[in-house]
């Protein structure tokens, strides 16, 4: 359950063991699911009928969160883009190395400035 979430978010959000488990429990407690026996390493659990008749009465209400979560991994995707992170990161180790071999006199660091200065003016034109 807490993976089947994660990959609704694309990542993003996960619930937690601490919040899922204990939820999953009070649910059995009022007869909405069950626990399924024997299911293997993990815990496996099922709808009773009250728990079915359950989600057709808030079936708006899942339909909500499930867009809600599919909206922060489409957020997700749309904002990182492996080939910009990958620059981002050359970039990074570049000014980083640089900076540990040689240091930037002020002419050098007004120069890179300058540099990713206009990169980031192009960049907002895209």
């Amino acid at each position: 359950m807490i993976r089947a979430v994660g990959d609704l978010a694309g990542g993003e959000y996960a619930p937690s063991p601490g919040v899922v488990y204990p939820t999953l429990a009070l649910l059995v407690d009022e007869g909405l699911l069950v626990e399924e026996a024997d299911a293997g390493p993990r815990k496996a659990f099922a709808a009773t009928d009250a728990g079915r008749s359950e989600l057709a009465t808030r079936s708006d209400e899942i339909a909500t969160i499930v867009a809600r979560l599919k909206a922060v991994g489409d957020q997700r995707e749309r904002s990182e883009s492996p080939p910009v992170r990958r620059a981002m990161g050359n970039l990074h180790a570049v000014l980083r190395n640089r900076a540990m071999a040689e240091g930037f006199a002020t002419e050098t660091a007004h120069a890179i400035a300058d540099i990713l200065d206009e990169a980031a003016r192009r960049i907002e034109r895209l």
